[in-house]
């Protein structure tokens, strides 16, 4: 019967953010140019790291990967929302629902894993640095990346699975922004407990493990910096640290809070904040603090630009 029920839903509604016609009308346009911004931004850092030489080196290798990720994600929930806010009926088929819940959760398992590998490549650049070249070597970059992407794909996938496995009876309204896990776990007609065990067992794994590893590399890095005797030295490296540490408390502060206890899991209204914070705030965050502001990706900025500058002039000529 559970089944048969299940097969009744063949599309669900997306309540999203608002129902007011005005507040929609400037959240689409508010959203679409966060999200145009943030295509270009990540866009551009992973074009000028692949143009400079100078940026082949395995913290923009990560950056590189970090950015394709941001990108990923906000394509994944944000062209859809944008669609929906303009749309009269909210429906989103169930395969493209399942699809759209496996991208988010590989995605955002990826990025928790690759803040954990930043956070390495840094420890072992500050506090082994005669050894950085020998450790941090081609090879062993590529297999933290795949290692990075396949376990967040891998987690999603299980996590996929069980949840689209719930008979859903005739409940179709998910009330979110996008098919997120525990919004659509609600419309389940069964008892839940083993899902809710399963996020909290792969929250702890994907999520608390990779932050305290970021702990663990900081508490080394500030240790190291502190026994730098130049006041101007410790200055800069803690207040990159800082930046760092900021978007990393923020990343995994919130998954945290969303998905450690689902029992005790934030209002529908915050659940839908924090998920429009990871798909439009963060992609838009990422490249400000990782790259624009890095002195190394502005001289690669300021190079492409001469180059364009001196090819304009000969074609103009």
């Amino acid at each position: 019967m559970g089944r048969n029920n299940q097969t009744w839903v063949r599309e669900f509604i997306l309540l999203g953010l608002s129902s007011d016609w005005d507040t929609q009308l400037s959240l689409f346009v508010l959203f679409l140019v966060m999200y145009l911004v943030t295509v270009l931004g990540n866009l551009l850092i992973v074009l000028l790291i692949r143009l400079d030489s100078r940026l082949h080196t395995p913290m923009y290798f990560f950056l590189t990967n970090l950015s394709l990720v941001d990108v990923s994600y906000a394509t994944n929930i944000v062209p859809q929302m944008l669609v929906h806010l303009l749309a009269k009926h909210k429906r989103i088929p169930f395969v493209s629902c399942a699809a759209q819940l496996f991208f988010s959760l590989g995605l955002g398992g990826t990025e928790f894993v690759l803040l954990a590998v930043m956070a390495y490549d840094r420890y072992v650049a500050v506090c082994n640095p005669l050894r950085y070249p020998v450790i941090m070597h081609g090879g062993f970059c590529t297999r933290l990346a795949v290692t990075s992407w396949l376990s967040g794909s891998g987690n999603s996938l299980m996590q996929t699975a069980i949840t689209f496995q719930l008979p859903m009876c005739t409940n179709k309204y998910i009330d979110h922004i996008s098919c997120e896990i525990l919004a659509v776990i609600r419309l389940a007609c069964v008892d839940t407990s083993s899902n809710e065990v399963a996020i909290t067992v792969s929250s702890i794994v994907l999520l608390m493990t990779p932050f305290c590893l970021v702990l663990m590399s900081y508490i080394q890095i500030v240790s190291t910096i502190l026994q730098v005797r130049s006041a101007e030295g410790r200055k800069k490296a803690f207040h990159t640290c800082a930046s760092h540490l900021t978007v990393v408390a923020l990343c995994y502060g919130m998954a945290i809070f969303t998905y450690i206890q689902p029992h005790s899991s934030p209002s529908i209204l915050q659940e839908k904040l924090i998920s429009v914070f990871y798909a439009i705030l963060m992609p838009v965050l990422n490249p400000m603090i990782y790259s624009l502001r890095n002195k190394d990706v502005k001289g690669a900025w300021q190079k492409l630009l001469g180059q364009l500058s001196g090819l304009t002039s000969k074609l103009a000529t």
